[in-house]
């Protein structure tokens, strides 16, 4: 832009510097605020239901923001100019590579309106009585964020472009990303494409590292599993730098324990989520979306659990959606159990599960059936509820916290092991 920009008086500079001070403690809420809206605006369904990309895209709006606010903060008033990190870089040559096209303009259209709408109500909350310094603040704010925004969403445009080019000869993954959105080809020529039969029983999973910094030992766990496994059952592929869709196959597809087994040795600082069995293309489809949910559970909740089945959070998974509401749930259903030790938790879970059968749940927890009649009637003077009168309530609360053993804060035994 040709036209200088204006040069500030210390008053209106030292006001702009206060400000983006206060936005910047706020950085994390006004992400929160905006990334999930601005996420949806982009409209690409590939985007939305991959929690690892949703990551990557919510990291990008942070860095977008704090850059903004620190350089407001250094230059007030002053042109910033956009930029485009090495990690940023990455994420749009992964979107490119799956065919994935979001419409970034959209994006910031939404993420400047709700930044806008934050900007005006500090400033009102902290010059509603100097008029005349509030409008200068808020003409300078708008015709500040309007260009950053133009200027980035020029720069990720060529960049999306660019990638684009590159990644046109690499259509392995853009064609699975068909498949998992139901866009297939028939089933041969995906075979014959993929080098992997399609109809047979599979396992979708989702390997995930938390930072490009674990790259390498994100590879070894997908080098040790096919090492691990029949030549011919395994298609691992990279869906971002942080992130391999896998599918395990064989005549019938391998059972939770096998894929358990195969992931734990080999897991370390990665990550996985692990979809229900499904036969064909559909199977393998909706295998992966499994896996896809269960790993957006496990993002969402922050757990640390380094192996999440869909089999075990598909029914809490709606629950958590709102977490203050499941928090109160599961206070409410279990009461002072809540907060008891995690093997009285345990075993009242499997007690239930085992259809309020000390014995059947003796025998799956290992343990004598007099000492599994000890802890199911402590865990049930401890309950906030009547166990036989609400198992299924009582389950649901147990499998949250299961899944989420710190819902509530730190508990008396830590996290669990999956059985």
């Amino acid at each position: 832009m040709d036209e200088p920009w204006p040069e500030l008086s210390p008053r209106v500079a030292a006001a702009m510097r206060e400000l983006c001070e206060t936005l910047t403690a706020e950085a994390d809420d006004l992400t929160a605020s905006l990334a999930p809206p601005a996420r949806r605006a982009q409209m690409d369904p590939g985007l939305r239901a991959d929690a690892t990309l949703g990551e990557e895209d919510r990291r990008l709006d942070s860095a977008d923001i704090l850059h903004w606010l620190s350089s407001n903060i250094q230059h007030p008033g002053q042109r910033v100019e956009p930029h485009l990190s090495a990690r940023s870089a990455d994420y749009i040559r992964d979107l490119a590579a799956r065919g994935i096209s979001p419409d970034f303009a959209e994006g910031w259209r939404v993420a400047l309106g709700i930044g806008w709408r934050r900007w005006v109500e500090r400033c009102v909350a902290r010059h509603a009585g100097e008029p005349e310094l509030m409008v200068e603040l808020l003409d300078l704010a708008a015709r500040s964020m309007i260009q950053y925004g133009i200027d980035s969403v020029t720069m990720l445009q060529q960049a999306q472009a660019t990638a684009a080019r590159d990644a046109a000869e690499r259509d392995e993954l853009a064609l699975l990303q068909r498949i998992v959105e139901g866009d297939a080809p028939p089933e041969e020529t995906a075979e014959r494409r993929l080098g992997y039969v399609l109809r047979r029983e599979h396992r979708g999973c989702v390997l995930w590292a938390e930072s490009p910094d674990d790259a390498l030992a994100l590879e070894a766990v997908v080098v040790a599993v096919r090492a691990a496994v029949p030549a011919g059952t395994l298609l691992a592929v990279p869906a971002s730098r942080t992130a391999r869709w896998l599918w395990l196959s064989g005549g019938s597809a391998p059972d939770a324990a096998r894929v358990e087994d195969l992931l734990r040795r080999h897991t370390g600082r990665i990550r996985a989520a692990v979809g229900r069995p499904g036969k064909g293309i559909d199977g393998f489809r909706e295998s992966l979306g499994d896996a896809l949910r269960a790993q957006a559970f496990a993002i969402r909740l922050g757990t640390r659990r380094a192996l999440t089945f869909s089999a075990d959070v598909e029914l809490i998974d709606p629950l958590t959606q709102d977490i203050d509401s499941a928090r109160r749930f599961v206070h409410s259903t279990l009461g002072e159990l809540a907060r008891a030790e995690a093997e009285l938790r345990r075993t009242l879970l499997v007690y239930v599960e085992s259809g309020l059968s000390s014995t059947r749940a003796a025998g799956r927890l290992y343990t004598h059936r007099n000492t599994v009649e000890r802890r199911v009637s402590r865990a049930k003077a401890l309950s906030g509820v009547s166990v036989d009168g609400n198992p299924t309530q009582v389950a649901v609360a147990l499998a949250v916290l299961e899944q989420v053993p710190d819902l509530l804060g730190p508990s008396k035994g830590g996290p669990q092991v999956r059985r």
